[in-house]
């Protein structure tokens, strides 16, 4: 049973890795160096940090992220195969993800192998790996298309022989969360090894599914800073933290107030903007406007608010507009040094109302100062 208390969720982050799988995205060593350090200042536990058997360029990226020293694990991909997992040996980490097809399409159709195959592969590799003293994660790709039976047959195989722990994975995004609850939890109830969850984003809950993953008895999770990753990108490591804060009351040490920063680090360095309304890390999540809601703000915050915007380093804006309500504007000019009563203020909120719709947006402090001065000449 889910207990919140008694729950550690490590966050295995593979920004550096799938993240940069995204098509189109490159980091620079130096965009990878700055990513890690600050993954590392807030708090991830574990870093997926490279490929390896991509070559000597990618080895050497590795090793330098090896030797900054970070608190954080760093683990690599590799496939089951002895040279992927000596080509991050000779990288210098002592934490590799050992990834096999496990579906039945993957097996018959990718890699034109059975069942067989598979589990003699994953002795020899696994057996390669712990023979070398290494932290091993099975990572089984398309678990989620998979047989379930089958996959407890691994994962006892990966326990028998030192796995440290199984890799759900939902390759294509295609689960929901209570499927996705469902088969780890089968899989919790049938073999003493821990999971792990990689969700990704194709249907739109990726976060989700990383939740109802964890709530099933996974205990690391994979991450990537904004959802970064293949086709619809993985579960958000901004999201998943604060959802599994706010909504699961689970502590994880996290420095959340470094979101926003972290958020725009990794938004620069693959060239994909964070936007406005990105949940958790968008500039105007916190925005108000509405009459209503401005006004229930203002009188409390958690009226209107899940949490304290400073939570994640951002800040609570009142947009005056459209919208707008006669209490909003009234704080706004407030702040500005214009005072109005009842009547006035219902007044000038007409006129705000009647620009906001021709111009299509918010008025500025700007806009605001001159039409008050424009109403004031008039008078």
């Amino acid at each position: 049973m889910f207990e919140p208390g008694n729950i550690e969720v490590i966050i295995d982050d593979t920004t550096l890795r799938d993240g940069e799988q995204t098509a189109g995205v490159v980091f620079s060593l130096e965009e990878k160096k700055r990513i890690a350090k600050l993954l590392d200042e807030t708090g991830v536990g574990e870093l997926e940090c490279g490929i390896p058997a991509m070559g000597r360029e990618e080895q050497a990226s590795v090793k330098a992220l090896v030797d900054l020293g970070l608190n954080a694990r760093l683990l690599t991909w590799n496939r089951a195969v002895v040279s992927d997992i000596q080509a991050s040996i000779h990288s210098g980490v002592r934490a590799v993800d050992i990834s096999l097809s496990v579906s039945d399409i993957h097996i018959e159709r990718k890699l034109c192998k059975n069942r067989n195959w598979v589990k003699e592969q994953l002795k020899v590799a696994l057996g390669f790996a712990k023979d070398h003293d290494l932290y091993v994660s099975i990572g089984g790709e398309d678990a989620s298309r998979a047989d379930l039976d089958f996959l407890v047959e691994l994962m006892e195989i990966a326990r028998d022989q030192g796995a440290d722990r199984f890799r759900f994975c939902d390759t294509l995004g295609i689960l929901d969360p209570f499927t996705t609850y469902d088969k780890v939890l089968y899989l919790a109830e049938r073999v003493d090894l821990d999971l792990e969850v990689h969700t990704h984003n194709d249907l739109g809950m990726a976060t989700a599914n990383a939740i109802a993953g964890i709530r099933a008895g996974a205990r690391f999770v994979n991450t990537t800073v904004n959802g970064l990753g293949e086709r619809a990108g993985n579960a958000a490591l901004e999201e998943v933290v604060m959802a599994l804060k706010h909504a699961c009351h689970v502590d994880v040490p996290i420095d959340t107030g470094r979101f926003v920063e972290l958020s725009k680090l990794v938004g620069q360095a693959s060239c994909r903007p964070v936007p406005e309304w990105k949940a958790i890390v968008g500039e105007k999540v916190f925005s108000h406007e509405s009459g209503l809601h401005a006004d229930g703000v203002l009188k409390y915050p958690g009226n209107y608010e899940g949490y304290d915007p400073a939570e994640v380093g951002l800040s609570r804006h009142m947009v005056i507009g459209k919208h707008s309500g006669r209490h909003g504007l009234q704080d706004r000019l407030s702040r500005l040094g214009i005072d109005l009563d009842l009547l006035e203020a219902d007044s000038f909120l007409a006129r705000v109302r009647n620009i906001a719709q021709r111009r299509k947006r918010p008025l500025s402090d700007h806009d605001l100062l001159r039409l008050y001065d424009a109403d004031r000449k008039v008078a």
